[in-house]
């Protein structure tokens, strides 16, 4: 698995597993703006969304980033 440090955008999928929150609650707080990790944009009919490392490791810190990375490079092993 790739550094989360290093992705320009986090899979919304691994942003929920961190947090310990739906993939479905990540999308509409980004939506509202009420998730402050990054933005979703509406293009067309459909949104788009980018979050950011830094903004992410503000909300909930890099202890819990670095906890997940491991328990995921265990899983792998």
């Amino acid at each position: 698995m790739e550094s989360i440090k290093t992705m320009k955008n986090i899979p919304i999928n691994i942003v929920a597993e961190i947090i310990g929150k739906s993939q479905q609650f990540v999308r509409i707080g980004l939506q509202q703006k009420t998730l402050p990790i990054g933005s979703a944009v509406k293009m067309s009919s459909e949104w788009t969304y980018h979050v950011s490392y830094e903004l992410l490791k503000n909300y909930i810190g890099l202890e819990r980033i670095n906890n997940y990375e491991k328990s995921k490079m265990v899983k792998c092993n």
